[in-house]
């Protein structure tokens, strides 16, 4: 069984290939508590979008190998669902395959007075992300810097 931070690393492993075989591509797995339950989310991407048959095809196609390798200890529910529209950008592959696309940040701490940000995602290199935004020149900060930073599809 996987502890704390290896969870997702080790449903990952499990959950790629057969997400690959279905034609889709993993965004994102989270494994967090809310009340009193535990949920592992499998966010999933593929050219076009993303369908609610991919979402049924896939949960079915990992329920089992999930249970056989037993990586979570506690009961928790499995959801498989699209990183949506407005999709949180994450991982460092996220920010280098959205260079140039419009984002939205929300900032832990105000910078000048505001928390919130639009702009184009001009940049990312080793955790820092430069935004460019119409009124200003380029903005650089660190992910752990941000409460969230999200593509920004509808105001392009």
């Amino acid at each position: 069984m996987a502890k704390g931070g290896n969870t997702v690393k080790t449903v990952w492993e499990i959950v790629e290939p057969l997400a690959n075989e279905l034609g889709l591509k993993i965004w994102d797995i989270r494994f967090l508590k809310e009340g009193a339950s535990w949920y592992l989310r499998v966010f999933i991407d593929k050219d076009g979008g993303v369908s609610i048959d991919d979402c049924v095809n896939l949960s079915h196609a990992i329920d089992k190998p999930l249970d056989e390798a037993d990586p979570i200890e506690q009961a928790y529910y499995l959801e498989v669902s699209s990183p949506g529209v407005e999709r949180d950008l994450v991982r460092d592959e996220h920010f280098t395959a959205n260079i140039g696309e419009k984002i939205k940040v929300k900032m832990i701490r105000p910078v000048d007075g505001k928390r919130e940000f639009c702009g184009i995602l001009s940049d990312y290199t080793d955790g820092n992300i430069t935004i460019t935004c119409e009124d200003e020149e380029g903005f650089t900060f660190t992910k752990k810097e941000a409460s969230w930073v999200k593509l920004d599809d509808f105001n392009m």
